[in-house]
């Protein structure tokens, strides 16, 4: 046994320095590790601050020195109130609201048209003529050759004249309207003239025999070779 123990010897202890150094290794790992992690946790949890330096401290004043004897002591100075801050309340300021007003609508109003002006009354019909006018005399002579307008005389001017004669309730010519001229108006005119002032008519009469104003045609034709 002794042999035994003799002969295994130098393996075992080639071994057994194997074990060790890797025992060795493992632990200097095993410490690097924890030393790094320890340091840095140590680090991490290291609270910083800034060191702020204090103030200086105010400088003290000197105290007045004492007024000299032969000076009476002086009053402090009259504390003056400042009058109190009245308050004005100041109205709010006025906001002018142009309003625009919509021009005002008109329904027209129908305006009935103005009743029509009534008819003038028509003239009352003449009277029945029961009796014509009649002539009095020959109205010829009084259209004689001292009758004839000089203006016509001159001219030569001959012609027929048409006239419608209004005959009053005494006979006599009221109204003269030339129906158809000679062409020459002082033939016309004279006409006329000389029927108003001279050609006299007996009245026409109605049925009950009362003078009436009623009309006469009358022609009269001037002529220069008569005379």
């Amino acid at each position: 046994m002794a042999y035994a123990d003799q002969k295994a010897g130098p393996g075992r202890i080639v071994a057994i320095a194997v074990v060790a150094l890797l025992h060795v290794l493992i632990g200097y790992a095993f410490i690097s590790g924890l030393a790094y992690k320890y340091v840095k946790k140590q680090v991490e949890d290291l609270d910083t601050f800034d060191i702020v330096e204090p103030p200086p401290p105010p400088e003290e004043v000197p105290p007045p020195p004492p007024p000299p004897p032969d000076q009476p002591p002086q009053s402090p100075p009259p504390v003056v109130t400042p009058p109190p801050i009245v308050r004005v309340q100041t109205p709010p300021p006025v906001v002018i609201q142009s309003v625009t007003t919509p021009p005002p609508t008109y329904n027209p109003v129908p305006v009935a048209a103005p009743p029509a002006p009534p008819a003038p009354p028509a003239p009352p019909a003449p009277p029945a003529v029961s009796k014509k006018a009649g002539l009095r005399g020959n109205p010829g002579q009084f259209f004689g050759r001292d009758a004839y307008p000089p203006s016509a005389v001159r001219e030569g001017a001959e012609g027929r004249v048409s006239a419608r004669l209004t005959v009053g309730t005494d006979g006599r010519v009221s109204d003269c309207v030339v129906t158809s001229s000679s062409g020459n108006s002082a033939l016309d005119q004279t006409t006329c003239r000389i029927s108003k002032s001279r050609v006299r008519f007996t009245p026409a009469q109605d049925a009950a025999g009362n003078p009436v104003v009623s009309t006469y045609p009358l022609s009269v034709t001037w002529k220069l070779e008569d005379q």
